[in-house]
């Protein structure tokens, strides 16, 4: 099975164009879900791959927590601090008592569990990637095509399944833009959001002006 862990990080992440890391990360998470669905999610587990073998362990671990926390969904996740301090006298709140247990077959997570699994860390690498990308980006005039047009607010098209936005007060007065237009604007804002990063633009700035000037004459640069 190491074999075959390695060779599903390798395939997924030339697939997806993203670091083997993320594989891995997502080939565990799918394998700790996986061991606590076969124990009725009634423990806490932590699995490790060995990045150079493809052989890993399983853990099951108690999330150490205060003694007067009271506990009433998961009980077999925690253990209270005056237990946990019996096994690690260093042991602190919030940290973990972890003991070796059985691990199961690779090929019993799932082929769609593990393919959910590996979607969702995959996008989240993405989404990251396009925030760090354009975060660099912010104050620089950028080009995108209108893909709709949505109460007025122009969502543009930047290439490569990232959108813009431009709000509508952030529209020249009386402009008007239609479906595939190609429309230069000045890029104030990335945010990470749950659907994904968000780019906010603009057309009216002072900074777009700016920029603009630069650009038409690049002796004031």
């Amino acid at each position: 099975m190491s074999k075959e862990v390695l060779a599903v990080v390798e395939i997924m992440a030339n697939e997806k164009g993203v670091d083997e890391e993320i594989i891995f990360d997502a080939i565990e998470t799918a394998l700790a879900t996986a061991t606590r669905r076969s124990h009725d999610d009634e423990i806490d587990a932590r699995v490790e791959i060995d990045r150079e073998t493809g052989d890993y362990n399983t853990y099951r671990r108690w999330e150490v927590i205060e003694d007067s926390v009271a506990i009433e969904d998961n009980v077999g996740w925690y253990i209270r601090e005056m237990d946990a301090v019996e096994i690690d006298p260093n042991i602190e709140v919030g940290e973990f008592i972890e003991e070796p247990i059985e691990s199961i077959d690779f090929g019993r997570i799932g082929a769609q569990t593990a393919k959910q699994v590996i979607i969702q860390k995959v996008r989240e690498a993405e989404r990251k990637k396009v925030v760090e990308v354009y975060e660099k980006r912010v104050g620089e005039i950028l080009t995108g095509q209108v893909k709709r047009i949505d109460r007025g607010d122009v969502i543009l098209d930047m290439g490569e399944n990232v959108d813009a936005v431009i709000p509508r007060s952030e529209l020249i007065n009386r402009e008007v833009f239609r479906i595939g237009d190609r429309v230069r604007a000045y890029l104030q804002e990335v945010t990470f959001r749950p659907r994904g990063p968000q780019l906010f633009m603009s057309r009216s700035c002072n900074e777009m002006l700016i920029e603009l000037f630069k650009i038409e004459v690049p002796e004031i640069s």
